[in-house]
């Protein structure tokens, strides 16, 4: 199968790809993906940054809540899936460090992330625009920072500190622990819950390196335009799970709409069709080139009509299907043999049996 990175992207590490993007775009809009298929649907609308979420992995790949349960190797799938699909550069969220954090980058490094945020809320974490947080003491946080950049193999690799602190600790404690996150070696900070555009104004003007907003809907923060916050200095703006949301609520509705009509005729129109599915997919770009060849003779010099064409393309897909089907075979009797050997997803063994059984 063709590969989905240029021989160039390989030379150029994902840190560098991601600060080249904040040099080329300010502020730069860093947007959500919770898996490989978002990745290509935002890379194809033309972002230059992609973002991976804690609460989008616990949410939408392990059905949980956003609340310390999931584990570092959780995230790492995603990531890998993500980028192994697109050379965007990929910022993602790291929590609190799992309390390793100089392991958690080289971990990142290691499955191609750009950069990863790390926040001063205690282990026990929460949503950054909930009430009742907990922070660290600065000096905790600063010796997250530093640990980090302790892991940190490629220089470019971005380590951004996220304080919590405007909601208890008011604007000025904020921006005091921003600064001490700064001289200890953060890249970027992110500013999470800030209610007023000119706060914004203030973290860029006292801290002196690239600041993020965090544009979470229904949260704390406002929905400022990109505009405003380029008037103020913000250097990133990050919509980390506006997309998932919306394929959330329209999932929904389709799954109403089969179990009370018993058809989804009246939801067609909120569905991508199968022809633009494989046009983001490239499809024809991940099939045999040979065969690919095949095709352009049929249609070129051999006068076979579509129906033919179609035809031909039924039996490679009914002969892939039979080898397909006894390797499939094989493998189920491996399974069988293995018994119980079989490993349990990583996101659902932390959970109680009885939850696991839920319908």
């Amino acid at each position: 199968m063709p590969s989905k990175l240029s021989s160039s992207s390989k030379t150029v590490s994902a840190g560098a790809r991601l600060r080249a993007a904040l040099r080329a775009e300010r502020p730069l809009q860093v947007v959500g993906v919770i898996n490989a298929y978002a990745a290509i649907l935002a890379a194809k609308t033309g972002f230059k940054a992609l973002y991976l979420s804690g609460a989008g992995v616990a949410n939408a790949s392990c059905g949980l809540p956003d609340i310390g349960i999931t584990k570092l190797e959780d995230v790492l799938i995603d990531v890998r899936r993500i980028t192994g699909i697109t050379q965007l550069p990929l910022l993602v969220d790291a929590d609190t460090g799992w309390e390793n954090p100089r392991n958690t980058v080289h971990e990142m490094i290691r499955v191609g992330a750009a950069g990863i945020h790390i926040e001063d809320q205690a282990a026990a974490k929460r949503c950054g625009h909930l009430p009742n947080k907990t922070l660290v003491r600065p000096d905790e946080m600063v010796s997250r920072i530093k640990a980090a950049r302790a892991g940190r193999s490629d220089p470019e690799f971005v380590i951004m500190a996220r304080t919590d602190a405007a909601a208890g600790e008011g604007l000025a404690g904020a921006i005091e622990r921003a600064r001490r996150y700064r001289e200890a070696g953060a890249d970027m900070i992110f500013a999470e819950a800030l209610t007023e555009l000119e706060h914004y104004r203030d973290f860029v003007n006292a801290v002196e390196i690239p600041v993020l907003a965090n544009l979470t809907e229904f949260g704390r923060t406002p929905l400022f335009t990109v505009r405003e916050l380029a008037a103020v200095g913000v250097d990133l703006a990050l919509y980390p799970l506006s997309a998932f949301r919306a394929m959330s609520a329209s999932a929904l509705q389709v799954y109403r709409a089969i179990r009370r009509q018993g058809t989804q005729k009246r939801v067609l129109r909120m569905m991508q069709t199968r022809a633009g599915l494989y046009k983001f997919l490239d499809y024809q770009a991940w099939t045999d080139p040979q065969e690919r060849q095949v095709q352009a003779r049929v249609l070129a010099g051999a006068g076979r009509s579509a129906a033919a064409l179609r035809g031909k393309h039924f039996t490679i897909a009914q002969s892939g299907k039979r080898k397909a089907g006894s390797a499939e075979r094989e493998a189920q009797s491996g399974k069988r043999k293995a018994g119980s050997g079989r490993r349990v997803a990583l996101c659902a063994w932390r959970l109680p049996l009885r939850a696991r059984r839920q319908p």
